[in-house]
Order: structure tokens, then sequence, then C-alpha cells
């Protein structure tokens, strides 16, 4: 899956018309800016203007155009090729007012030579009463700098006897994603490689929607995740920062490879409390295709969506959840065995890979 983010060079146009001179002349929209992102042969636009009453958008291709009319400033487009293509939007006071802006999109359709699905449930770029915040679509040749990597085997594997090393050479960037791979070979004394990636000190967030549409691995022993952790965690350790599992699978033929969890986790007196629920596939596994992974947290509560279906909340009105109205930073990675998945044994196929298409924050 091709992610181009296109914020391309713009001209404002202003419309001209005859008007009766009776009339006052109609006041223009202003300040038109226009977001849009490329998924393969897919494009998704949001547009915000001051002033606007609506919007209308100027698909071009082949000679021919597609005209959709948005109240939102929304709006999403299927190619049907290869090509470079004109985007027009106008922010529109009524049909005959209105300014314009002019976007470029580069569309290359993935052909499927990542190894990656090619199918799966996607996510709007904006909600009401949110604002993106910050995002990862994948769509260069390297990671940006948010990212950093932890390296090495941790302490106690992790905390879970897991059995890989993490390294910073099993995760790449290219058409579109981001694949972090898990493979079977010795390394530091270690039987398996893969990749811990995280924003600790880059970026973190309180409250808002997240938004990760991921492909993950299966197998037994496999064991990938997309997760936070509170920011104070290097002064206060685990679990007293707060722990907040967007997702986790334990792979396994069968259940285990079509079932994910969402759990929060936090200190109760010095105790670990831990709070969570799954979702299940009727069939196939989750590796089949690619799948959105959401929280929307606020000061009250945080929900866990599996492809917009909400499986689980918590209410984070007691005291005693405290670490949870705090700044939380993202991590990313595929851990290999540990006290909950188990070891890999003879069906595990490897390498396994989680292909990221993109990371969303709202708020």
């Amino acid at each position: 899956m091709i992610h181009t983010l296109l914020m391309a060079a713009s001209l404002l146009l202003f419309s001209s018309c005859e008007k009766d001179t009776n009339q006052p002349d109609a006041v223009l929209p202003t300040n038109l800016i226009t977001h849009v992102i490329v998924n393969s042969n897919s494009v998704n636009v949001q547009a915000t203007s001051d002033n606007a009453n609506f919007f209308t958008f100027t698909f071009y291709e082949n000679g021919d155009s597609t005209i959709i009319e948005s109240t939102d400033g929304a709006a999403a487009y299927d190619y049907s090729a290869n090509g470079t293509y004109i985007l027009i939007t106008k922010a529109h006071t009524n049909y005959t007012d209105y300014i314009q802006k002019t976007d470029t999109i580069n569309i290359i359709i993935n052909q499927g030579q990542t190894g990656a699905p090619t199918t799966g449930y996607s996510t709007p770029i904006s909600y009401p009463g949110y604002t993106l915040v910050w995002n990862d679509e994948f769509s260069g040749t390297s990671l940006s700098n948010d990212w950093v990597f932890d390296i090495g085997t941790g302490s106690g594997g992790w905390g879970n006897n897991e059995l890989q090393y993490y390294t910073n050479q099993n995760a790449t960037v290219g058409n579109g994603l981001l694949e972090i791979k898990a493979k079977a070979e010795t390394f530091n004394a270690q039987q398996f490689t893969s990749t811990r990636l995280k924003t600790q000190g880059k970026k973190s967030w309180k409250y808002g929607r997240i938004d990760v549409r991921a492909a993950v691995p299966y197998g037994k022993g496999i064991w990938p995740a997309i997760w936070m952790l509170g920011d104070n965690i290097s002064t206060v350790s685990w679990p007293n920062c707060g722990e907040i599992d967007i997702m986790e699978l334990i792979g396994g033929t069968g259940y285990n490879d079509r079932t994910v969890y969402g759990t929060a986790h936090w200190s109760d007196n010095g105790t670990h409390a831990q709070f969570g629920d799954k979702y299940s596939l009727q069939s196939g596994k989750f590796a089949d295709e690619f799948h959105v992974f959401s929280i929307i947290w606020t000061q009250n509560s945080i929900k866990w969506l599996m492809d917009d279906i909400q499986y689980n909340e918590i209410s984070l009105t007691p005291a005693e959840l405290a670490e949870f109205q705090q700044n939380f930073f993202l991590i990313l990675n595929v851990a290999v065995g540990g006290n909950w998945p188990g070891d890999p044994d003879g069906t595990t196929v490897f390498p396994q890979s989680m292909y990221v298409d993109y990371v969303r924050v709202f708020q």
C-alpha cells in the first residue's frame, strides 16, 4: 500500500462573475488549506477554509473529471492507473463565488511486491471535533526523526523472558509501509532478532484518538504489539508509569491468530493492576489483511476499537488510575517468545513481519 502525504504548492484563484448591482458583494472564503493522503490508488482529502459554506473537489483523470461536493470538507476518490493527476479544491460562498487551490497527485499502485496484504479496513484522515496533530504515513524510504530504537535484550528479556535481540536492522520503510521483521537468526547469543520502535523523548500525547493501520504477523510464539507507556517511566518505573496496549496478538493456529487484546496496566497502591478485553475474527487470521487498531482516550475513559468496532472500555475516574492523566509515547514491536506467548515451535514460520500502513494521532 503506497502512502504519500502531499502538501503541494497551490494557487488561490478568485472567480469573477457579473453581479446584480442592487445586491451586495459576496464575502469570499479565505485561508483554504488541503490535506491530501494517497493510499495506493485511493486518495483522501480534507479541506478547511474560513467562511466556506461548502466545498467541491474536481479529480482529473484520462481527459475526464469527477466532481464531489462536500459540506464537511472531506472527499475520496480511487484512480484506475499510475500517473500524475490534478486535483482542484474550491471553497464556496455559493456556486459562483469561491476560492480554489490546485494539488498535484502522484499515483503509484502497489503491485504486491512487498509481501504485505493489499486489502483491509481503512479509517479517514479527519473526525468531527478532532484535529490531526501528528501522523506518519511511511511514505519515504527511511524512518522519520520522531522514532528511536530500543537495542538489546532488556532486563529479563524486556521483563517477559522474551527470546529476541532488538536491533536497528529489522525495520524498513518502502512502498508506503513500515515493516518490522522477526527473524530466526543467531545474534549476540540470542536465537532471534526483531525491532522495537518508540517515540520516547520525541513525541508524546495526553488524550485523543489514535489509529494504527497494520497487518500483524502470526504463529506460535509471535507477539506483535502496538502500545504506549507514560513519559515518566524513567523516574517512576513500571507499572507506576501506566501502560496502554492498543493491540497485542499472541500467535498460534486458530483462535490465537484471529484474536487481539486491548489492555490497560497501572499500579494500585503498589500492586500491578490491569484491565482488558479481546476481539476475535469469525474466521481467518489478522495477518490476512490490514486492520485499524484504535483507542479513544479522554480524561474519563479509554475505549478500544478494532476497525471502528468498540470492544473494551475502562473508566479513568477512580483515583488509583491517575497514571492515565499524563503524556504517553508510542511503541511498535514484534517480540518472539516470552511468558505470555511461549516459545515458537515447529509450526512457526520465519521470518514474520508486521506491516504498518499509518499511525495517526487526533486531539
